[in-house]
């Protein structure tokens, strides 16, 4: 006999549908065998299967068993086929009401004793079950919440292979999970660091304000000491909250890198620092089957790449497309895949390798050349692709021994979610959400400027060389301090204080 079950695969970061083929044959030396390019973990399912069905007290058939992954050109990965194998093989058995697996997808690593396991990527799939009309997701337990999350599909969470198929038959049945409302669980963020905490750095403070109100890519650069890493660890408590979408957007990323928390979801916009160590792959993207890299596990969110120069020079090139593009695609023999990657770019740096260069009272001790090599790690084409580029001097003695407190990151913040609304009102409709993400034409139709302020940029272009790319950014910081002001058109001073956060030559 033949039984179909539907399942579902990971490609990147989108679902494919997987149809789980099962004949039982009535005559045929007694062997189990998955064909449709499985995987090795999949091709030892077999064994779980059978032993997950015996230890459920059901009966495994006597007989050769094929099991076809269809589309079979498709390479299969992961122990989420054991459920749809396990029931697709009781189906064809006569075990299972074969009329109760329409309409449904099945997910779940079987261990030997018949109870399921979490698995990845059950956001992508929910997606691609809600895109074809597919109704119930019968699915582990500890991949329940992570479902719920998505409208209109019925989730079924499965604690054994027993329960399932006592459901099936209509003898005991599973009660459907509750929907979530994100907006009633959502709580306040609780940050370890706070900018009320932060002594002195009253421009790097400015500087960051404008960066979190613009999605702006941001490069501090000063001695050791001075704050950097504070002010950087610092910087998610003034983001504002990830919104419904962004949070659904951000949480498939991480269900598919197996990356979700016992929260389920992601609430916060992601903060990455990986080590200076990290090779190309890592940060990128990528592998035998690709998989997303920190850049897209940074999407709506910072990342934060200390001591800056220290990366391998490959490693930072690699960052120039998706800091444009705000996706990376990721090219192998078998096909082409694209992540997402609109992230903040947070980099922190020393002034040469000593760190002292330029410093007040210490003096630097590198060589010349070393000092010239040690800037050259950076690229400029790298460097104009971030925004804002500010020196972080050392804190004055007076401001670091004062007791007097500075602005809590919550007042920070709202001030920045009120230069947010009035650019998603801007954009509505668009695609883009925030001043950095505008293109040259977006740059043309919405920023408004003052004559005074149009004077004020031709003759920056002329005297300090700007390129087109950072014409562009010149205005479009500019409309960021415009929103913080609550200003409808960019005055002289907002240009002149954008033209202030270009790189410093030399």
């Amino acid at each position: 006999m033949l039984a179909k079950v539907f399942s579902g695969a990971t490609v990147g970061l989108d679902g494919v549908l997987i149809e789980v083929e099962v004949d039982v044959a009535e005559k045929g030396f007694p062997n189990l065998t998955i064909v449709g390019l499985p995987s090795k973990a999949i091709d030892e399912a077999k064994d779980r299967v059978r032993t997950a069905i015996i230890n459920t007290s059901f009966e495994m058939p006597d007989c050769r068993i094929t099991v076809n992954l269809a589309p079979a050109d498709l390479p299969k990965e992961g122990s989420a086929f054991d459920l749809p194998i396990a029931v697709g093989i009781l189906a064809a058995a006569g075990l299972v009401k074969k009329e109760s697996l329409e309409n449904s997808l099945f997910l779940g690593e079987l261990s030997l004793e018949g109870r399921l396991r979490k698995v990845n990527g059950v956001i992508a799939i929910g997606f691609l079950a809600k895109k074809l009309g597919i109704k119930k997701l019968f699915l582990p337990e500890g991949n329940a919440k992570e479902a719920s999350l998505i409208d209109d599909l019925e989730i079924y969470p499965v604690n054994c292979l027993a329960d399932l198929i006592f459901h099936l038959n209509q003898q005991k049945l599973i009660a459907p999970f509750p929907k979530i409302n994100l907006e009633e669980i959502l709580t306040e963020e609780k940050y370890e660091f706070d900018f009320v905490d932060i002594k002195g750095q009253e421009m790097a403070k400015r500087t960051m304000i404008i960066a979190a109100a613009g999605f702006h890519n941001l490069h501090l650069k000063g001695p050791p000491g001075t704050g950097k890493t504070m002010l950087s660890r610092a910087f998610p408590s003034i983001l504002p909250p990830l919104e419904k979408e962004e949070i659904l957007e951000v949480s498939k990323i991480y269900s598919v890198a197996g990356q979700l928390s016992e929260k389920f979801f992601i609430s916060s916009r992601p903060f990455r620092a990986p080590h200076h160590t990290i090779s190309r792959i890592g940060l990128i993207g990528g592998g035998t089957n690709p998989t997303p890299g920190e850049i897209s596990l940074a999407h709506r969110g910072v990342l934060f790449l200390d001591e800056f120069p220290e990366f391998p020079h490959s490693v930072l090139e690699a960052l120039r497309q998706p800091l444009e593009d705000g996706k990376v695609t990721i090219s192998r023999a078998s096909g082409s895949l694209t992540f997402p990657s609109r992230f903040l770019l947070l980099a922190a740096s020393n002034p040469c390798p000593c760190g002292y260069l330029g410093h007040p009272k210490k003096t630097c001790c590198c060589l010349p050349g070393a000092i010239l090599k040690y800037k050259k790690r950076l690229s400029g084409p790298l460097l104009e692709r971030i925004d804002l580029h500010i020196d972080v001097p050392p804190v004055e003695e007076e401001k670091l021994i004062s007791y007097q407190s500075g602005v809590e990151s919550k007042k920070i913040r709202e001030k920045v979610i009120e230069a947010r609304e009035r650019q998603k009102k801007r954009f509505k409709g668009l695609k883009i959400r925030t001043n950095a993400e505008m293109g040259s034409a977006e740059v043309k139709k919405f920023c408004q400027l003052t004559n005074e302020a149009i004077d004020l940029l031709k003759q920056a272009i002329s005297h300090l060389s700007l390129s087109a790319r950072s014409y562009f950014k010149t205005i479009k910081i500019a409309q960021t301090i415009a929103d913080l002001e609550k200003e409808e058109k960019i005055q002289t001073s907002f240009i002149a204080e954008a033209l202030q956060y270009r790189e410093k030559e030399g």
